[in-house]
């Protein structure tokens, strides 16, 4: 196993994992983000996931793409909550009005301190930030931790750690999207998911959750076992209809066997399992049109890529039952996700 380094843009600095199985995961101090997966397969190495290959081309196209995303993952609706009787307002976005992952220029825009090192157990990559009492309008200083680990298992570890001074909101992810054509003019149309999920959480117009969770059963988001993409895709279903596909937290079945989801190549050649210790996932399926960017010279297809981005369900701040994302000051937040690579 070995660590290297380079420049990424002119402040940002691009960090390689490399396990002694020859995969490398690529990963930047900007926005602690994954830019690149690099796996060796039977036909070449394939880059299984999108990026960019500069800071500055994120700040230009997209800043979320493989992004640590804070402080709160998903849409909070006008940016208004309540804590412990305290009323606050953060940052929204113009579109509808609404905060989006933690508000414009949060956690994805900035350069994270970055610790490096190699033990028994893999690789490692440490990202950590300072998010001031106020930011965004958020309370409490919230020092955040997130570690990157590549095994000799072939498994990319994401772990988060992070505490506050005052009773604050929490809730990251991480905003990667997966190809595993390693060819993103190719649409992930006939990629399998699969995701041990009975419930999914149904959004309005805007996309914010609606208070309302409903059964897979007898809908195009039974993916309990797995299904091509078209599923989503070619539905005619008001729920992804209203999104070109998905944009849509799914709830896991209580005590289900990790993995508890699995994203299969067109070819069934390659899959990533993914195993975490988070209630949900939210799954998006980078409907851009004609608005997606240019990716390494060639255009990004439409549905080119599958997010899965493990959190506590959206509108938990809002609807009971939704699970909880409030750090109190005596509290230290962990979680961790797996995303294991299975090369045939």
């Amino acid at each position: 196993m070995k660590i290297s380094q380079q420049p990424f843009g002119e402040k940002a600095t691009l960090f390689v994992l490399e396990n002694d199985n020859g995969y490398k995961l690529e990963v930047t101090d900007f926005g602690a983000r994954v830019v690149n997966f690099k796996v060796p397969t039977k036909t070449g190495e394939k880059n299984i996931v999108l990026g960019f290959d500069s800071a500055e081309e994120y700040l230009e196209k997209d800043t979320y793409i493989g992004a640590t995303i804070g402080r709160v993952a998903g849409r909070i609706s006008k940016g208004q909550f309540e804590i412990d009787g305290t009323s606050y307002q953060v940052a929204t976005q113009k579109e509808h009005g609404n905060t989006l992952h933690g508000g414009p220029n949060s956690f994805e825009e900035v350069y994270w301190a970055t610790e490096t090192a190699i033990d028994e157990q893999g690789v490692h990559a440490i990202f950590s930030y300072t998010s001031p009492d106020g930011e965004k309008g958020f309370p409490g200083n919230l020092e955040v931790k997130v570690t990157y680990t590549l095994t000799n298992e072939n498994d990319w570890q994401l772990a988060y750690e992070a505490k506050t001074d005052k009773a604050t909101l929490f809730n990251p992810t991480n905003h990667v999207y997966f190809n595993l054509t390693g060819d993103v003019t190719q649409a992930t149309d006939t990629h399998q998911l699969q995701v041990a999920a009975d419930r999914f959480v149904v959004v309005g117009d805007d996309t914010t959750a609606t208070g309302e969770i409903r059964s897979v059963e007898g809908t195009p988001f039974d993916f309990r076992a797995a299904q091509k993409m078209t599923q989503a895709y070619e539905a005619d279903y008001q729920q992804n209809v209203l999104v070109d596909g998905l944009d849509h937290p799914f709830v896991f079945e209580k005590e289900a066997p990790a993995p508890q989801a699995t994203i299969i190549s067109p070819d069934n050649r390659l899959r990533v399992e993914l195993s975490t210790t988070e209630p949900s996932v939210v799954i998006f399926t980078a409907q851009f049109g004609e608005k997606a960017p240019i990716m390494r010279g060639q255009k990004l297809a439409h549905h080119g890529g599958i997010t899965l981005e493990t959190q506590v369900m959206p509108g938990a701040i809002e609807f009971e039952g939704f699970g909880h994302i409030i750090l109190q000051p005596n509290e230290v937040f962990t979680s961790k996700t797996v995303y294991k690579v299975i090369s045939e």
